[in-house]
């Protein structure tokens, strides 16, 4: 009778398989409260709805070698200051219509979506927008109408997807909230608007 080795042995593995298994579950398991720390909305990366009162800028963080978003002085989104319940209701709204008419089928927010259009995530600062002053209105605009504006005269062209003037300023709402979020420095070479008074 020849005797296997401990190695080799059927009970072995059923164990090994067992301890693996359950030690895979509790990592999973930790990693994924881990992960929804991270990205709910008021911590550290993902700041409160209600970072859309305050001006959003952008500066180099030479130990991540990434721009980072920064939450400067208070700028109320259109004018009017909005408590946490009413910036998160409004930032909701952005999302719902940006999910219902479906801009990522063409655009990316944070990487995910198509590639036909420009990434989202920083459009808020993007310098297309000219002035800092009027970026809310023109992005409202834009939104309303695409068809005749400076944006849409170069390359791709959105269609006027019969955004209503809530709806817009929703969606404004939002990319500016989208901006607030620490992306390491995703999408790289993006070089935002001029944010100086």
């Amino acid at each position: 009778m020849t005797t296997s080795k401990w190695w080799a042995s059927e009970n072995f593995w059923r164990k090994t398989a067992i301890y693996v298994t359950a030690g895979s579950f509790v990592l999973l398991v930790v990693l994924t409260f881990d992960s929804m720390s991270q990205i709910t909305a008021g911590g550290k990366r993902v700041p409160a709805y209600s970072a859309i009162n305050h001006r959003i800028e952008y500066t180099m963080d030479e130990k991540r070698h990434a721009q980072v978003p920064v939450i400067g002085i208070e700028e109320p989104l259109f004018g009017k200051k909005l408590t946490e319940e009413e910036a998160e209701a409004l930032v909701g709204h952005g999302k719902l219509t940006t999910q219902t008419k479906n801009c990522m089928s063409c655009h990316t927010l944070l990487g995910n979506g198509s590639y036909f259009a420009p990434d989202l995530t920083k459009s808020w600062l993007d310098p297309m927008w000219g002035s800092r002053g009027s970026r809310e209105e023109q992005m409202v605009e834009f939104l309303k109408d695409p068809s005749d504006k400076l944006h849409n005269s170069l390359g791709r062209r959105m269609p006027k997807l019969k955004i209503t003037d809530e709806e817009a300023r929703a969606v404004v709402a939002f990319l500016k909230w989208m901006s607030t979020i620490d992306t390491n420095g995703f999408p790289y070479n993006f070089k935002p608007i001029n944010q100086e008074n």
